[in-house]
């Protein structure tokens, strides 16, 4: 896939969530998400931070939290959220907007958007139907080392193996399961681990 690819990847994952998220109950929303302390509402707002505030904004709020992105990040995700009374809408009608991190290109905003979504459709027993080449983008990204910089280190001396995609990475003892199995694991989520299976699964726990 090339980036025009994945931008458009990114605007269907954006609004495939909008559609589900317009079904979801007072109950569904205020679920806890697989975000430690993140509501299915809060990580639907968070999706839609980047593409509604200004990097001068976001850099104020960096500013009000003494420099800690994430209680920055909590902290605009709830103004958003306020604003926001629409999210799906909103969500959707942002969704062809190319905003990617600094120094990083459109796999990392893909990622996002694909683990964000099982953060919110597991807890509330949603599956998701992952596309074989958006999956592989994402996965090939994990495991690189800039993505580090968003989505945390991910051990290195195992080998990565998808049990439903062609697609595999790294040497050592074997961790197998589903892609999103894998992309819930290389990204911390415990669900995911705990969905995994293979010798160096005891490395990741």
């Amino acid at each position: 896939m090339n980036d025009d690819d994945i931008f458009a990847a990114i605007a269907d994952e954006r609004r495939r969530l909008a559609d589900l998220a317009d079904t979801f109950t007072d109950d569904q929303w205020a679920t806890p998400s697989l975000c430690a302390g993140w509501t299915c509402r809060d990580v639907t707002a968070h999706l839609l931070v980047p593409l509604v505030v200004s990097i001068p904004a976001f850099g104020l709020a960096m500013m009000r939290a003494r420099g800690n992105f994430d209680r920055a990040n909590i902290a605009t995700a709830a103004k958003v959220s306020a604003k926001y009374a629409d999210l799906p809408k909103a969500l959707r009608d942002k969704a062809d907007k190319r905003f990617t991190p600094p120094a990083q290109g459109p796999c990392a905003p893909l990622t996002d958007i694909v683990v964000h979504g099982f953060d919110i459709r597991r807890p509330l027993g949603i599956p998701a139907t992952l596309d074989p080449d958006r999956t592989r983008v994402v996965l090939d990204f994990l495991i690189r080392p800039e993505s580090s910089r968003i989505f945390g280190k991910v051990p290195t001396t195992v080998r990565w193996v998808a049990t439903d995609v062609d697609w595999s990475s790294g040497d050592g003892p074997v961790v197998e399961g589903s892609a999103d199995a894998l992309l819930l694991a290389l990204t911390g989520r415990a669900a995911g681990i705990a969905d995994l299976d293979g010798e160096g699964v005891a490395q990741l726990r």
